[in-house]
């Protein structure tokens, strides 16, 4: 009996201590919602889309890239075709009707089984390629445009009214002496944890002369998106066949 309250008292004190690493890193990594500050933030926004080349990324006809969790995909932007591909997963999806066609494993998907699949591919599209070029989209309709200051200097707070999968975020924008993003705070409903902070790191410049940002340390966590490419067209992406074959019929 002696030895199982010993037990338990170590049981209990071990769960106090993991209870206040758990609300101490939240307290670390937490920040509040600010408040917004006069300013031209239409300006700011202006000055941060151009120290990514939106004008380039206008010209990118097609992209690649593999996302941080597995998912890899191939975005045809001028004929709005993607493939999603994941595990021994792969879809071509046409993105703005949502359908298209799925293999799982080789073997043909149809059904529930394709419903699943294309809405899924839709979903990690949305998330994926928004964490591989959100600069560009600070003059979407619905996205409101406001200055905060941070750290005394001017930083842009975007917040996404509509869009996506989760209309209602929020993200404020910290940018270095060019107006380049060096991080954001996300304020998200996915998120437990409001005002997380991620940085933008890791530039590339694509064929086309697109800036995208490959590396994101988040807390403890590097999160790194790899095999990035751009070109103009699909063809000089990927020459050869075209891999939309199926879906362009």
């Amino acid at each position: 009996m002696r030895t199982l309250k010993k037990i338990l008292r170590g049981v209990g004190a071990l769960a106090a201590l993991l209870l206040a690493v758990a609300l101490g890193g939240w307290a670390y990594l937490r920040h509040p919602m600010p408040a917004t500050a006069p300013g031209d933030a239409d300006a700011l926004a202006r000055r941060m889309v151009a120290a990514v080349d939106a004008a380039a990324w206008e010209r990118t006809g097609a992209v690649r890239w593999s996302f941080f969790n597995g998912d890899r995909h191939l975005w045809d932007r001028a004929r709005g075709f993607e493939r999603f591909e994941h595990g021994d997963e792969r879809v071509l999806l046409h993105l703005s009707t949502r359908r298209g066609l799925a293999w799982r494993g080789g073997r043909p998907l149809s059904g529930a089984a394709l419903d699943a699949a294309l809405d899924t591919a839709w979903r990690r599209w949305i998330n994926d390629s928004f964490w591989l070029n959100p600069v560009v989209k600070a003059f979407d309709e619905g996205v409101a445009r406001s200055v905060v200051r941070e750290g005394g200097r001017d930083a842009l707070l975007l917040r996404y009214r509509s869009g996506g999968v989760t209309p209602g975020d929020s993200y404020l924008w910290l940018l270095d002496v060019n107006g380049r993003p060096r991080a954001w705070r996300m304020w998200v409903s996915v998120l437990p944890i409001g005002g997380l902070e991620a940085s933008w790191e890791g530039w590339t410049r694509l064929a086309t002369g697109a800036l995208v940002a490959t590396v994101h340390q988040m807390g403890p966590k590097r999160l790194e998106i790899r095999d990035v490419a751009g070109a103009e067209t699909l063809a000089a992406l990927t020459p050869g066949a075209d891999p939309f074959a199926a879906l362009a019929r």
